[in-house]
């Protein structure tokens, strides 16, 4: 199933030690490059979670965060008596010899020690947070997959338009070498000195073999089979689509440098129009 590289995804699981919150965004990128933001509690797991990361997404830019938020509530926090009266009577001896010396509680609160919050066990926090990790990348992927959809409809209606196209073309090959061929036939029948009929057919056929896209078109519809086989494939197909999205352009080159009808010129701009197309929606597919 195709996948695009861009989603979002959050999710909140609330533990005793208070609330872990994941958040995963990403963006286009060449391979598959992670950007960790983690509570200083979690840090040890980020081996586990890049490894968690990299067995779901094979491309884009990943950035990831995992943020625990203090309970609420009287439990949330508790203060050290014996730090609080140390420093109660550390001010009440400095405040007696320095007269000018204010001592503010909120000060008192913010040295280390004071405050104190909950005591996590690590091991229960990580798994916790792996559990939500997990949820997260289910909807993360499952975003991915729903814009992948659409890119793929996307796709596949540009791949029927270049089906047309070549049809059209085929259609008109037969019409625009009997054209060619009247006209070069009236250019050597205006010549002053009479050419051998020998020669004139081998000139003829030197001429429309030039003329000749019937491989061009044939590879053409071989890369459209292609394409709509890989885009049902399950795996990740980024990098295989632009690279066959290089040989249809080389084929639409090809068909426009051959041309001297109007008709097929126009066909092969539409070709290179649609198949550029294609090329942008490729650069957002995993």
């Amino acid at each position: 199933m195709i996948r695009s590289m861009t989603a979002f995804a959050n999710g909140e699981r609330n533990t005793p030690w208070g609330a872990l919150a994941c958040e995963l965004r990403s963006v286009n990128h060449r391979y598959l490059e992670i950007g960790v933001r983690l509570h200083d509690d979690l840090r040890p797991l980020e081996p586990a979670l890049r490894e968690r990361i990299q067995a779901r997404l094979s491309r884009g830019k990943l950035d990831v965060a995992l943020r625990l938020r203090a309970p609420e509530g009287e439990a949330a926090l508790k203060t050290d008596p014996t730090r609080l009266r140390e420093l109660s009577e550390l001010a009440l001896d400095l405040s007696s010899r320095f007269p000018g010396l204010h001592t503010e509680f909120a000060q008192l609160l913010q040295l280390p020690g004071v405050l104190q919050a909950p005591a996590a066990d690590p091991a229960a926090l990580q798994a916790e947070a792996l559990v939500l990790l997990d949820q997260a990348l289910d909807e993360f992927v499952a975003a991915r997959e729903r814009e992948g959809a659409k890119l793929a409809a996307f796709i596949g209606e540009r791949l029927d338009a270049i089906e047309g196209h070549v049809a059209t073309l085929r259609e008109l090959m037969p019409v625009i070498r009997d054209s060619q061929r009247q006209k070069l036939e009236a250019r050597l029948a205006d010549l002053a000195q009479p050419v051998e009929p020998g020669r004139l057919e081998q000139e003829l056929v030197m001429w429309l073999q030039k003329l000749d896209v019937d491989e061009e078109l044939d590879r053409l519809t071989a890369h459209i089979g292609e394409a709509r086989r890989v885009l049902k494939l399950r795996e990740a197909v980024g990098r295989r689509l632009d690279f066959l999205l290089q040989e249809f352009n080389r084929e639409a080159n090809t068909l426009g440098s051959k041309s001297v009808d109007a008709r097929s010129s126009a066909a092969a701009v539409e070709l290179k129009v649609l198949i550029d197309q294609i090329r942008e929606q490729i650069q957002n597919i995993e």
